[in-house]
């Protein structure tokens, strides 16, 4: 008689693994929004073009709330948590179209860079979250792979980086961008990614409606180009609605550190996004920096609890 065989269910993928595949998904997606919100940074004031932003990314997230987890009264207890968050990737996002007004793309992806630093900074004041050293060679393997991609292996154009006023903008931006990985960890009491998220977005929009009434008013959204219109869904559901659920669920079972060294490899991506477009390729040094880039995610896959 032959052995019954049984055949085990496949294994799930680990809390830390796909919070790793969470951020790498994030990427992609932040790195479009480069690419392709530059085609609405110049036609809308940037508190106006957030706000019906936020609005659209709140609806798409709330209609998927109601089809799955639902939006339990419970998720509303301490409401003040959404309007923190809210308020800070508001911000973040304001401070980003402002600086981009008068900051060249190089500029303002060099100060992109320094987001997983601080976001390690925030995650040790916060919660207690210890950078160890192999993190830290980690995070500084993947800041020299991003600028060597951002300047194209071009140490002259590395030379030529001047600090502005959109970078200043753009820094504070980044800045509350880092706090705000650690605080969704702080400020959750067990709701799920997507209705955090769906909390977070519409506190952002109320912030913004307030914040950017006039401009809101002032703009005749009739009369924007389809262009535009495409850009602004594409940032408001897949750079926004999407990727909010993506680093709300990564943050919450990865190191802010770790969430946040992911936006190494945005400049990577990014170079994806523009051959995509047409717009050519980079030289075969630039492939040296997205190697160091992939060196440093290796190194933080390592270990996680």
């Amino acid at each position: 008689m032959s052995d019954v065989v049984k055949l085990s269910a496949k294994p799930k993928l680990g809390l830390p693994l796909r919070g790793h595949l969470a951020m790498l998904l994030f990427s992609a997606l932040v790195a479009g929004s480069f690419s392709l919100g530059a085609l609405s940074a110049n036609a809308v004031e940037p508190a106006a073009l957030n706000a019906v932003r936020f609005l659209i990314a709140a609806a798409v997230i709330g209609m998927a709330a109601l089809a799955t987890k639902g939006l339990p009264r419970t998720a509303w207890r301490a409401p003040w948590r959404y309007l923190i968050l809210g308020g800070l990737f508001a911000g973040y996002f304001v401070l980003m179209f402002e600086g981009l007004k008068t900051a060249h793309p190089v500029s303002t992806a060099a100060v992109f860079t320094l987001t997983p630093v601080m976001s390690a900074v925030f995650g040790w004041g916060l919660l207690g979250q210890i950078t160890t050293r192999r993190m830290l060679l980690a995070l500084a393997i993947g800041a020299v792979g991003a600028l060597w991609v951002i300047f194209r292996a071009d140490w002259a154009a590395f030379r030529r980086f001047e600090i502005g006023q959109g970078e200043v903008y753009y820094f504070w931006g980044c800045m509350l961008h880092a706090l705000y990985t650690p605080m969704v960890r702080k400020l959750n009491r067990g709701e799920a990614p997507i209705v955090f998220t769906f909390g977070t977005l519409v506190a952002g929009f109320l912030i913004l409606s307030v914040f950017g009434a006039r401009d809101i008013l002032a703009t005749d959204w009739f009369a924007l180009h389809r262009v535009v219109w495409a850009a602004i869904v594409y940032l408001a559901v897949f750079a926004s609605a999407v990727t909010f659920v993506l680093v709300q669920f990564a943050s919450l079972n990865l190191p802010s550190a770790k969430v946040m060294a992911y936006t190494y490899l945005v400049p990577s991506w990014v170079i994806c996004w523009e051959i995509a477009l047409g717009n050519g390729a980079p030289t075969g040094l630039v492939f040296v920096g997205i190697g160091l880039t992939c060196i440093a995610l290796l190194m933080l896959l390592e270990g996680d609890t």
